[in-house]
């Protein structure tokens, strides 16, 4: 058995348009093949082109692809259930936060970069890519797999929208937020954020706030508000002023 919090797993650069590639099959009811055979050709000019190698980048990017949207890890299953629901009724930006959440979800990896991708864009407005490695690196290991996983990761970003080039070179800025009023939306995010973590249980300021979340503007809510829109979040007060959230029962962090 191994824990999920401690796994890089997140190896390659994705695209926002293959993971929304991804959703439309599984809403479309594709199994495992169909998905894989849709994903193999739309990527096979892109990835591995060329090839033989048996898990070369194209077969890696498409388990990545699979596992955040289809064959995701045990425990996460309602919150995909609940995001492929949103889905259809979303507008692209929107779209955008449930591929973030899914992604930080079924591989930490991801949110620990955001995390502190978010909390050097609020300290300084700028993200130099070596500071990032560095941090990851104390908390990884001084590994090349951590550092080509966190560099890909932050060029995933840039694909994204989220993040922007600058002039100087390895250094990144931050692009618009989008904006989330939508109860349900921010209470999912709340969630899938709080699944990628260590623990069940945030101050819904802090899950709201919290940095790994830096391309979204969402704004406050009370626990109570976000866990009516979630059967899978309960609210409560510690202490005389400090509003939480908690997930249910169904939290696992480890997988096979």
């Amino acid at each position: 058995m191994t824990n999920r919090l401690e796994q890089v797993g997140i190896s390659q650069r994705i695209r926002l348009e293959w993971l929304e590639e991804t959703v439309g099959l599984v809403l479309a009811g594709n199994g495992n093949e169909g998905i894989h055979a849709v994903l193999n050709a739309l990527l096979a000019s892109k990835l591995s082109v060329h090839s033989k190698t048996v898990r070369g980048s194209r077969q890696k990017t498409i388990t990545i692809l699979t596992k955040v949207w289809h064959n995701v890890p045990p425990g996460l299953e309602p919150l995909r259930d609940a995001a492929l629901t949103l889905h259809p009724r979303l507008d692209a930006s929107r779209r955008q936060a449930l591929h973030w959440g899914m992604t930080l979800a079924a591989y930490p990896f991801w949110g620990a970069v955001a995390e502190h991708t978010g909390r050097l864009l609020r300290l300084q407005g700028s993200v130099p890519a070596a500071q990032v490695q560095r941090r990851i690196r104390e908390r990884y290991g001084e590994r090349p797999t951590v550092t080509r996983a966190t560099a890909r990761i932050l060029r995933s970003y840039v694909d994204w929208g989220v993040l922007v080039d600058t002039k100087a070179k390895g250094v990144y800025a931050r692009n618009a937020q989008r904006g989330i009023d939508d109860a349900e939306v921010a209470a999912w995010l709340a969630e899938a954020l709080l699944r990628s973590r260590a623990g069940n249980t945030a101050s819904t300021a802090s899950l709201l706030g919290h940095p790994a979340l830096f391309p979204f503007d969402l704004p406050h809510m009370s626990g109570s508000r976000l866990a009516r829109h979630s059967q899978r979040l309960q609210a409560s007060w510690q202490g005389l002023d400090e509003d939480v959230l908690a997930l249910g029962p169904t939290t696992t962090d480890v997988i096979g």
